[in-house]
């Protein structure tokens, strides 16, 4: 394993900051997602985690956007029991283990090859798993994933460490191939220089780089393709877990969510095709 992740690049690396979060919050007494888990991964992996300095605010938004998108991973398998996963971005998570969808379901981890060599070794995952390794950069990422089935795309984490051109042509590409479905996604607003700076800290670390700075209107990726269609808007800082904050974060992140501006800064965007 050690020669494994040797190999890894930064981006690539980006992959054990968000495990080792949901790791770091399954310890807390209270934890938000709970993913015990994570932690039994990290603590197979031959690194020095504590180096990476997750702040505790990092932790708390990286939980709470997983459990909200599992929710509506959820609840799309359970109108669709026949449908398709497909994780973007994958890397060493483990949603589809909290999911527990039916076994008519398939659920597609795609991630960088070196992501999915290391995930496929300490991963534990059954029959209804399938991985991909493949760059989203390159359209044949799709090619081993079934078209004509309901699916639900999850973007957790990922698009900001794609350049905009990607994503544009990752968000036309998905309704070209896939017959129907959504995608969900975890968003940050339009990201301003001192949100990348401060983002650029909780990254060095792994020395990766903040690539996307996103946008403030939700409605933006319709224009990217005449079959999207935007279902939901959620402020993570509307959500009821926050109640298990800190009173100083749990405060300031409801003071947050008062304005439109501020709520829109850590959201959940879902689409429609």
């Amino acid at each position: 394993m050690g020669n494994a992740i040797s190999r890894l690049t930064p981006v690539e690396l980006t992959a054990f900051v968000t495990q080792y979060a949901r790791a770091l919050d399954s310890r807390w007494p209270t934890p938000i997602l709970g993913d015990t888990l994570a932690d039994d991964i990290v603590s197979k992996i031959a690194y020095d985690f504590d180096a990476m300095g997750v702040p505790s605010s990092a932790v708390r938004q990286t939980a709470l956007r997983a459990k909200m998108l599992d929710d509506r991973v959820r609840r799309f398998v359970a109108e669709h029991p026949d449908a398709v996963v497909v994780d973007l971005g994958a890397g060493l998570g483990t949603a589809m283990m909290r999911v527990a969808p039916p076994p008519t379901v398939d659920w597609y981890s795609v991630d960088l090859p070196n992501v999915i060599a290391l995930r496929d070794e300490l991963v534990p995952e059954g029959e209804q798993a399938h991985s991909v390794a493949a760059s989203l950069t390159d359209d044949s990422w799709t090619d081993q994933i079934p078209s004509d089935r309901p699916t639900v795309l999850i973007a957790d984490g990922l698009l900001a460490f794609l350049p905009e051109s990607v994503v544009v042509t990752l968000f036309r590409r998905i309704p070209e191939y896939f017959s129907s479905g959504e995608i969900a996604m975890n968003d940050y607003g339009r990201v301003g220089r001192l949100n990348i700076a401060a983002m650029k800290i909780v990254f060095s670390a792994v020395g990766t780089q903040w690539a996307y700075r996103g946008f403030s209107d939700p409605h933006v990726p319709e224009s990217w393709s005449p079959r999207l269609r935007l279902v939901e808007e959620t402020s993570l800082s509307h959500a009821p877990e926050i109640d298990l904050y800190p009173v100083a974060a749990r405060v300031s992140t409801r003071l947050m969510g008062m304005t439109k501006s501020g709520a829109r800064t850590a959201r959940i965007l879902r689409y429609r095709f």
